[in-house]
């Protein structure tokens, strides 16, 4: 019998990848999803066409409005930068506090779910800097998340899994390859046309591009012309 797992799952580059891995490692992937009032709806529409496709057994979506408080590029009308990641900077891609807010959701289903594994695709090489993708924060949330649940509190550990922490953005590519997902089914823009095609611009296009690049394999993305 599988163990139950829940996967944070954007229909992006990384939590795609996440999903693929935990299946590799025998854990039935329950996918979670977030409308919080990011700036456009394809990133969803992607989420919810292919949770279950790429190997999830069950998809929620939680929703929320973080726009009510804005503070991001991605939660008001402040403009998506286009013109590279800064170096030792925080950039106003930054949506304050979403991975606790993210992870917290995953916690609770996972607690009715009965499951003791989470995975989320963070990644602290090729990243915008953000302070939630970092080891030491997902280290203090896991321990956390063992003091706050019933299920901690009765012995039965939480572990929240990082599978691509230390990759490299073309490492985690070759992984994702190497378990056949198939990335033309993500998104990863920030910033994308009415249709969905991807800007090739924001920090996260050039992120995905860089490693698809340095993978030596074509991003099968739809991009804007230009």
């Amino acid at each position: 019998m599988h163990k139950k797992a829940v996967i944070l799952y954007s229909g992006g580059l990384d939590s795609t990848t996440c999903l693929a891995i935990a299946r590799e490692q025998g854990f039935e992937p329950y996918a979670i999803s977030f409308r919080y009032g990011q700036r456009h709806a394809h990133e969803m529409e992607v989420a919810k066409r292919n949770a279950r496709p790429m190997g999830a057994v069950d998809h929620l979506v939680v929703d929320f409005d973080l726009r009510k408080m804005g503070g991001s590029a991605l939660t008001s009308d402040v403009a998506v930068p286009k013109t590279g990641v800064e170096e030792n900077e925080i950039p106003v891609t930054y949506v304050p506090a979403r991975n606790t807010i993210f992870l917290s959701f995953a916690l609770g289903w996972a607690e009715v779910l009965g499951a003791f594994d989470i995975f989320i695709g963070v990644n602290a090489l090729d990243y915008s800097g953000y302070p939630d993708c970092r080891p030491e924060f997902v280290e203090a949330y896991e321990k956390m998340a063992n003091l706050a649940t019933k299920a901690g509190v009765e012995g039965r550990k939480l572990t929240i899994h990082t599978p691509l922490i230390s990759l490299t953005k073309a490492e985690i590519v070759k992984k994702g390859l190497s378990l056949g997902v198939d990335y033309a089914q993500t998104h990863s823009c920030y910033d994308p046309a009415e249709d969905g095609a991807a800007c090739g611009l924001c920090d996260s296009c050039r992120l995905r591009l860089k490693g698809f690049a340095e993978a030596g394999v074509s991003d099968p993305a739809r991009y804007v012309k230009g």
